[in-house]
């Protein structure tokens, strides 16, 4: 067995000893295909490693680009009504309203009124109680009198002596003297006239009466008080206080800009916190035709019929004016205003995506809107929260709003 295995090794070996030799282009063929798998495997690192990262880099730097220009929202300024109502507060007062104030001195006897009675005009309200004045009176009264005597004796002697001087029994210089005699008694009597006159018109002031018709809201005296007409230097005492509420004056002041829409005639509602949901019907009747340096206003007055007395005098009220404008005005939310230390500022959305700064003027201040009455043209796309930062000619990107959303 041994040998004939190894004579079977042997035929192997010689077999393979006598076989074909692999030449020199069998093995270029080899290396060639060696270099292929080389290669695909490289275009493949480079496909699926370093092309991956070159698309992210462009990416990220067209996204940066992106991002570099802001988004914007931008609206459509609002044109204003033709007729345009604003609410001003206004001050009412009674139609005519005046302090009653004694003219004489003395003490009050009785009054007759008080707080919250109407009166007649020329009715009595108080009696002031004058001894003084009624002294002076009968006084001034005795001494005119006096003069009326003197008078009359200095016209006999007047007479008498003119018909004396015919007869050449008296000088002519006697006959003058008796004559300006007669004169000075004239003027003396003239004058103890006058002095009655004035005390029976100052004792008619011890009555006093209510000037017009109204109301008295305030009574400041009291039986036996000291009155003081103020004519000896004191100060004095306001005894009642009478309006006419029948027919109010509103008082309102009107801001410049609406100045020249505020004319007398047009109709302006009038509504108070005590009666809510009511309006009271007024009228412009007259305007100051000037502005307040101060206030920079135009005062008007407003009359409001209030035949029940309904309206109180001095209350604070709030008038709806319905003002009409030659031209309407734009209507922006305040969000979008820019303040700027030139001016106040407006960023637009112009040709070319670009940031256009504009100059405005504001009208009414509506407090969330305001009023714009010159910059605009209304077909601007103005930004919405624009940042401080924003200026002239930047680039931006206007916001896609979705359909239906304000």
């Amino acid at each position: 067995m041994k040998v004939e295995n190894e004579n079977v090794i042997s035929r192997h070996s010689g077999s393979e000893a006598t076989g074909p030799v692999d030449g020199p282009g069998e093995r270029h063929r080899s290396h060639l295909w060696i270099f292929l798998l080389i290669l695909v495997v490289a275009v493949l690192l480079v496909v699926f490693g370093i092309l991956p990262r070159i698309q992210a880099r462009t990416a990220l730097r067209q996204e940066t680009l992106r991002m570099a220009v802001p988004t914007v929202a931008v609206v459509q300024p609002k044109r204003s009504a033709p007729a345009q109502e604003i609410v001003l507060p206004a001050n009412v007062q009674a139609f005519a309203d005046a302090p009653i104030y004694a003219r004489t001195n003395g003490y009050l006897k009785r009054w007759y009124v008080d707080i919250g009675s109407r009166v007649k005009q020329g009715q009595l309200l108080a009696d002031i109680d004058t001894p003084e004045v009624n002294q002076q009176l009968r006084q001034a009264r005795a001494d005119l009198g006096t003069s009326q005597a003197n008078l009359n004796l200095s016209k006999i002697t007047a007479d008498r002596y003119q018909g004396l001087l015919k007869t050449d029994s008296v000088s002519k210089q006697e006959s003058d003297n008796a004559a300006g005699d007669y004169e000075a008694k004239q003027a003396s009597l003239q004058s103890a006239q006058a002095n009655v006159k004035r005390l029976e018109e100052l004792q008619s002031f011890q009555r006093i009466y209510a000037p017009f018709s109204g109301v008295i809201t305030a009574r400041n005296t009291d039986i036996g008080a000291l009155i003081n007409s103020g004519s000896t230097g004191g100060n004095g005492n306001e005894l009642f206080h009478i309006a006419q509420p029948d027919k109010l004056r509103v008082y309102v002041s009107v801001p410049q800009i609406y100045s020249q829409a505020a004319k007398p005639g047009i109709t302006a509602d009038l509504t108070l916190a005590e009666f809510p949901g009511r309006r009271f019907v007024g009228k412009l009747v007259r305007t100051a035709n000037a502005i307040d340096p101060t206030s920079r206003t135009l005062l008007v007055e407003i009359a409001v019929d209030n035949p029940t007395g309904q309206l109180f005098t001095g209350s604070y009220a709030e008038v709806h004016f319905k003002l009409p404008t030659p031209t309407t005005s734009l209507i922006l939310p305040v969000n979008t205003l820019l303040f700027r230390s030139e001016g106040l500022r407006v960023a637009t959305v112009g040709q070319g995506q670009k940031v256009e700064l504009k100059q405005i003027t504001l009208g009414h201040d509506f407090g969330s809107e305001v009023e714009v009455v010159a910059g605009l043209n209304g077909d601007e796309s103005v930004i919405v929260n624009p940042p401080d930062s924003v200026v002239d000619g930047e680039a931006v990107r206007i916001a896609q709003t979705p359909q239906g959303a304000q």
